[in-house]
């Protein structure tokens, strides 16, 4: 499969703005989703595994109890693609609304 080229720092800056909860990191898109236990963390990432393995796009993340802390880049483009910024999107909807 070939992925999609790099964005531009202004196509990165208009498709982050549209996203909750991300930030720029090192040239990675980051976020912490936070849930109510571990069995919520880790449901979420069997879920976020099964759309990945889909788009052939792999996040790096780690697990901390309650909290999953995930890292989005194309490595092949060498920075952000438009696939880092769908799996982004598709991470918030299955994280969905914040525990309270």
């Amino acid at each position: 499969m070939k992925h999609p080229a790099r964005l531009s720092d202004a196509e990165i800056e208009t498709r982050l703005a549209s996203l909750s909860g991300w930030v720029l990191a090192h040239g990675t898109l980051r976020r912490e989703f936070s849930f109510r236990d571990f069995s919520e963390a880790f449901g979420f990432i069997a879920r976020v595994a099964l759309v990945a393995e889909k788009m052939d796009h792999h996040p790096d993340w780690s697990n901390a109890w309650n909290r999953v802390t995930v890292e989005l880049k194309t490595h092949d483009a060498g920075g952000l693609t438009t696939l880092d910024f769908e799996l982004a999107a598709a991470m918030d909807r299955l994280a969905g609304p914040p525990p309270r």
